[in-house]
Parts: structure tokens; sequence; C-alpha cells
């Protein structure tokens, strides 16, 4: 079963942007059960993540946050799911949620 994957963002943030696109790349083995949430849709996420977006918890424990490249993505989650697999094919990533 994969990890369940949680990327806490906010609209126009551009590391967030980058945080989905490593994410994403991780490929559908993975990121299978990804969901993302927007923390100002929330006060109390808002107050717990809101200088800290993006931030990445797997199976609810905090893994990264704010600025973070593919290599720590896969490092943080692949302790979680075993080695990261092969990225997937750029032209078959899910669409990214709107920002």
């Amino acid at each position: 079963m994969p990890p369940r994957i949680m990327l806490y963002t906010r609209r126009g943030c551009h590391l967030c942007e980058a945080a989905w696109d490593a994410l994403v790349a991780l490929g559908p083995d993975t990121t299978r059960e990804m969901k993302t949430c927007d923390v100002d849709a929330d006060p109390t996420l808002r107050r717990l993540y809101g200088d800290r977006v993006p931030v990445v918890t797997v199976d609810g424990v905090v893994v990264l946050e704010g600025r973070f490249d593919d290599r720590d993505v896969a490092l943080a989650v692949g302790r979680f799911t075993g080695p990261a697999s092969v990225p997937a094919d750029p032209a078959r990533r899910p669409k990214r949620p709107p920002t």
C-alpha cells in the first residue's frame, strides 16, 4: 500500500508548485494516495503551517518543509516507501492543483 502523502500549500506559492512537481516525479506507485491542502482555507492549518509551506507529511509525519529539492523529496519519502521509483514521464504527470 502506498504511503499517504499530504502536501500543505497556498495559492501563488512557487515553492509549493516545485514541491508538487518533485512529488509527482516519484511516480504514481508512490503518489497514488497524495493529496493537497490549502492552509489558507482553515485558520488552524494557517496557524500551524502558514509560514512553513510547502509542508510534506507522510502518514501524518512532517518530513519536509520550506525550501527543498527533488533529491530531498526522494530521500524523505523514500524512508517510508523504500527507494524512490524512477521519475514518471513528464508528459503523463497529473495536473497541478489550482494555485
